[in-house]
């Protein structure tokens, strides 16, 4: 008798769903990707912008786009999945590590929605939509955090300098971008078996830097990072401010502004769109700057200054640096920025340039699938 065929590896689906545009990525078991497909609703986000409608907006076309987009594209899909994985943003202090998504795990992630909106919100969103559809209620449904990997943080590291009393209400720093710094991490400790301190570097819409120690044995661990207690802190951004003064917070609502008009302007109308008044795609910025426009020129200035000042303080946290590595659209793709930093880093050295394509997905599915999903 013939021996019976194997079972048909199950596919897995990553749905990382933002303010203003849902990506889909099939992959298989070890995380290889089968094909990817990205929506948008609104004004769909440029690779390297944000430049998002406000969040009702996105929140009200939202359905709409899982029920004519989505739900139709998981009947069609041969071979079905048999797992979705989704990324969020924000884990909080409870989430660091791959979780299974239940009712009561829903409800408190719920709670972290104010700490992360642009994307926390809409993924939640989509988890509860595929929870409420027949076709869809039995899949199983796990989340990746971007907040995990930096749970290795020092004290010293996440403590802000505030009153006890606020400490005590869980007021830290957190730190994003974890799961595709891992990424790098252990792709770079794979490849470069002699670097132990590695500075990556993700620059995209969203950027933020982290300092990684390699041992020899076990694996990669944050011991700082640029992003604090939201996605805000930090380097300067597509539409995102990065650091500001708190008393320049403090004068603007002394003077009147609200603080969902604060909000909106600090998330959506400043970093590279707020500083060059044109846009918050580097590249368009670049082609603008290389034909005069002051803006785009002064916007790309400060993104670099803040940058190299946030490279040279990640160096200061692993007490020196063996690589940098390049990553996200900004990262992977921007020849000048390289160029430039290598250039203005040159005190650094020596070091190894590495650029690193970014790969959540791929690790989100091996993390979820070694969890036992």
């Amino acid at each position: 008798m013939a021996p019976s065929p194997a079972p048909q590896a199950r596919v897995v689906l990553v749905m990382n769903a933002g303010s203003s545009s849902i990506k889909l990525v099939l992959c298989d078991r070890q995380g290889q990707r089968l094909w990817q497909q990205q929506r948008g609703w609104g004004v769909t986000a440029a690779p390297q912008a944000e430049t998002a409608p406000d969040g009702s907006a996105a929140a009200a076309d939202l359905p709409d786009l899982l029920h004519q987009w989505l739900l139709p594209l998981l009947a069609e899909a041969d071979p079905a999945p048999g797992l979705v994985v989704h990324r969020l943003v924000h884990g909080g202090s409870r989430f660091t590590a791959p979780t299974a998504l239940d009712a009561g795990v829903r409800g408190a992630l719920a709670e972290l929605v104010p700490l992360a909106p642009l994307h926390n919100g809409p993924a939640l969103e989509v988890i509860r939509w595929l929870a409420d559809q027949s076709a869809t209620a039995s899949l199983p449904q796990w989340a990746c955090f971007d907040t995990a990997f930096h749970a290795t943080l020092p004290e010293a590291a996440h403590t802000y300098a505030i009153p006890a009393a606020w400490r005590r209400q869980g007021l830290r720093r957190f730190g994003f971008h974890g799961l595709n710094h891992q990424h790098v991490a252990e792709t770079v400790a794979a490849s470069e078996p002699g670097v132990r301190r590695l500075i990556s570097c993700h620059l995209g819409a969203g950027c933020s830097l982290c300092a990684v120690a390699i041992p020899a044995e076990g694996p990669p661990r944050s011991v700082d990072t640029t992003m604090g207690f939201t996605p805000l802190e930090g380097l300067v951004m597509a539409s995102r401010s990065g650091s500001v003064d708190p008393g320049l917070l403090l004068h603007l609502l002394r003077g009147g502004l609200s603080a969902a008009e604060l909000d909106q302007a600090l998330n959506r109308r400043s970093g590279l769109l707020g500083l060059s008044g044109l846009s918050g795609d580097m590249r368009e910025l670049r082609q603008a700057a290389a034909a005069g426009h002051g803006g785009a020129q002064l916007a790309i200035a400060v993104f670099r200054h803040r940058l190299r000042q946030a490279i040279g303080a990640m160096a200061a946290s692993l007490g020196g640096v063996d690589a940098i590595a390049l990553t996200g659209g900004i990262g992977e793709h921007d020849q000048a920025l390289a160029a430039e930093l290598e250039g203005e880093l040159a005190w650094l050295a020596p070091l190894r340039w590495l650029r690193v394509p970014a790969d959540e997905e791929g690790l989100m599915v091996r993390q979820c699938l070694a969890a036992g999903a």
